[in-house]
């Protein structure tokens, strides 16, 4: 039978690395399931696996899309699973990898019907959380959508931007299209988790700021300046550099609210996946041996 085998985990936490191996063991592609690694314009902040690693392995979703495109995880589903079925044609594994938990939970699962929303809404929106930041965005979606507030990621910007601009547009909560259904995939899903002490994530996730800073995250930041309204550049590495090229803070304070709030996304990230009862967890040296 035809097997997927999901790499999930926070970022960091060597993703990557473990997905070449098992593909290469299999003899097989990887597909992306980083909602950012997509983008050509954005390399350093993202963490793209290296041109040497995606030699190593045909790699899906790298460098497919640009910052211009609209991409969520309803672009990623169908991306997907046409890229898994050309695999398929050739080989009996598919490896997906990532940490965006939405997307993993899409191709695995399949999404909820959600209703169209105006890009004017959801730019409107974005606007007024980079002028009054996340505290705005929580207040405004406990006032107007109090059932996602009291039980969705309140920590989350764009979950939080996403259950505003269904409210704005419908009058909905957003929790009122989220049924939960399930649709049930025509190949066998096996789910690996990488599990990292406290300690040593914190650690490699300081190393790959300070190396991505080193390798010229800065300048990669300056290029894409203009486009920090895109909704591709709302992402952690980018928006604090944005804020230090306008002079809010120092490039020490900016480096040390990446470090900050890379870690805050890698404990949501974790918070997401161990909700998943399919997930089994390993250390990174055991993933491979673990489905052999």
């Amino acid at each position: 039978m035809k097997t997927c085998i999901v790499i999930a985990g926070p970022t960091a936490s060597g993703k990557t690395a473990v997905a070449i191996d098992i593909a290469r063991h299999f003899n097989t592609s990887i597909i992306s399931a980083d909602s950012r690694q997509c983008f050509r314009e954005m390399n350093i902040g993202v963490a793209k696996p290296s041109p040497a690693e995606l030699q190593q392995v045909h790699h899906y979703f790298i460098n497919s899309h640009s910052i211009h495109d609209e991409v969520n995880a309803a672009v990623f589903e169908q991306y997907a699973l046409e890229a898994a079925a050309e695999v398929f044609q050739q080989h009996d594994h598919v490896v997906l990898a990532g940490g965006t938990g939405l997307y993993i939970k899409a191709f695995c699962e399949g999404l909820d019907d959600m209703p169209p929303v105006s890009p004017a809404i959801r730019q409107q929106i974005i606007e007024q959380y980079k002028k009054y930041g996340l505290a705005w965005l929580q207040q405004q979606v406990r006032l107007h959508d109090p059932q996602y507030f009291a039980t969705g990621e309140i920590q989350n910007p764009q979950r939080l931007i996403r259950a505003l601009e269904v409210m704005q547009a419908t009058g909905r909560s957003i929790r009122s299209y989220q049924q939960g259904k399930k649709t049930t995939r025509n190949f066998r899903i096996v789910k690996l988790g990488l599990d990292l002490p406290k300690p040593e994530l914190r650690e490699r996730i300081n190393a790959r700021v300070d190396a991505m800073i080193t390798q010229g995250l800065v300048q990669e930041a300056e290029a894409l300046l203009p486009y920090r309204h895109l909704n591709a550049l709302q992402t952690v590495g980018y928006t604090e550099l944005f804020d230090y090229l306008d002079g809010k803070w120092s490039l020490p304070e900016a480096i040390d609210r990446i470090k900050i709030n890379t870690r805050q996304y890698a404990k949501r990230q974790l918070t997401w996946f161990r909700k998943d009862p399919d997930i089994k967890w390993v250390a990174r040296m055991e993933a491979l041996h673990s489905i052999i």
